[in-house]
């Protein structure tokens, strides 16, 4: 019965809620509560008071759970993802749960087939800028990381690091002397 319910909610996911208006366009009026409340019942597990944004692709959803207070951009590209309580992130964030195999030399890339599937990490107070892209090799960012818009992240993130660039690295991290 949750399986029929959760292609159900799927089904009106991509078909209609995915598409409602953005929370700071003229005509939402609402409409970004009702795509959260469809996503939510997709998700493995959901807190309260999440946001999904517009045009978000989360799959089945049946492999993501996030807890309160947290918020998926709008058009972000998730999948296989475990987010942690009030976590924001940006518009257009890409997370990649697998590579494509490349060892056998004879055999063409697109023939080898994915590689293993990690689940992501989020731990919670993380932020998330736009455009950041995620790939396979990350299993974990941790707690209060901040990762900065356009980053490419290759490795797991230290608890409380800025972190950005291609390939991101550590900028500086977080302290009281420089949290306002």
């Amino acid at each position: 019965m949750k399986n029929l319910k959760r292609k159900i909610f799927t089904v009106i996911y991509y078909f209609f809620a995915r598409f409602l208006p953005h929370k700071t366009s003229f005509y939402s009026l609402g409409t970004d509560k009702i795509r959260s409340y469809v996503a939510s019942k997709m998700f493995k597990s959901c807190g309260k008071k999440v946001i999904v944004g517009r045009g978000a692709s989360i799959g089945s959803g049946a492999t993501i759970e996030i807890g309160s207070h947290s918020g998926i951009g709008r058009n972000c590209y998730i999948n296989n993802v475990v987010i942690g309580s009030y976590v924001m992130m940006g518009q257009d964030v890409l997370i990649f749960p697998s590579n494509h195999n490349f060892s056998d030399l004879v055999t063409p890339m697109s023939k080898q087939g994915a590689g293993e599937i990690r689940t992501l990490q989020i731990e919670d107070d993380v932020w998330i800028g736009s455009r950041v892209i995620i790939l396979a090799s990350v299993n974990k960012i941790s707690k209060g990381a901040i990762v900065a818009a356009g980053s490419v992240l290759t490795k797991d993130v230290p608890e409380y690091a800025i972190v950005g660039g291609n390939p991101a690295k550590v900028i500086k991290y977080r302290n009281q002397n420089n949290i306002n």
